[in-house]
């Protein structure tokens, strides 16, 4: 069997790949990738039986690939993501793995796949669609005469001034958007994104420190944001610090 590890993380990967060495000698490991741009390069000149697939990866969702190319190899997935999304793949058919990954259940993975080898299109595809990030992915604004897409993975807060409703990306800009703040957070992802106050909503991905404040409320630190304190409500802190823990 001919197979692909697509994995950001280089010892991660390396582990992977000797235990499948130790389960199954006559494997042979293709190649090791570890982005959504070397897998879209790669993959289809590729002649594979399986690929073990990170699900998040430093240059974006794994998921992706299936946008840019055709691929119906079967997959085995590596994820930590949370339960609802294992009962997705569980009801879909489709094999994953929990990081960190146990030998055993590797070998449970693989046995399934060689005694199901063969995919069904259909599943796949509602797999994919079933856990694709939820909420909006990008923000279309006006600068000057022109429109520009702001990606959402690229909005560390979104904050509310003069009755305006402002962007702030990471690479420090601003951008005015034609929704109010309570419009905003119904368009995006509850898991990445808190709404801290009726001025701010924060991304979890930018939160650089949290320091205690004033009467049992928290400070956020974002990079480059000095307009203003970034403060958590007190009303919304215990919500806050489950949000972060999950």
């Amino acid at each position: 069997m001919r197979y692909l590890i697509l994995e950001d993380e280089k010892i991660a990967s390396n582990r992977l790949k000797e235990m499948i060495a130790n389960l199954r000698p006559d494997y042979h490991c293709v190649l090791s990738l570890d982005s959504v741009e070397s897998a879209v390069i790669s993959l289809p000149a590729l002649k594979l039986d399986l690929v073990f697939m990170d699900i998040q990866l430093a240059d974006g969702n794994s998921f992706d690939i299936f946008d840019q190319i055709k691929f119906d190899v079967p997959i085995i997935y590596t994820t930590a993501y949370d339960e609802y999304a294992l009962k997705a793949f569980k009801s879909n058919s489709v094999d994953y793995l929990l990081k960190p990954i146990d030998p055993v259940e590797l070998a449970g993975a693989i046995a399934k796949f060689e005694k199901h080898s063969v995919k069904d299109d259909k599943e796949v595809t509602q797999l994919m669609q079933s856990l694709r990030p939820e909420g909006k992915e990008r923000f279309v604004v006006k600068v000057g005469d022109h429109l520009k897409s702001v990606l959402t993975k690229d909005i560390q807060l979104i904050y509310s001034q003069d009755k305006g409703t402002y962007l702030f990306t990471n690479d420090g800009k601003r951008f005015l958007v034609d929704y109010t703040m309570d419009k905003v957070e119904d368009m995006l992802s509850k898991m990445e994104f808190f709404r801290i106050s009726r001025k701010f909503l924060i991304q979890i991905d930018y939160i650089k420190d949290i320091v205690a404040y004033t009467n049992s409320r928290l400070e956020i630190k974002v990079e480059g944001f000095t307009d203003e304190q970034v403060i958590v409500a007190r009303e919304r802190v215990a919500d806050f610090k489950e949000w972060l823990d999950r």
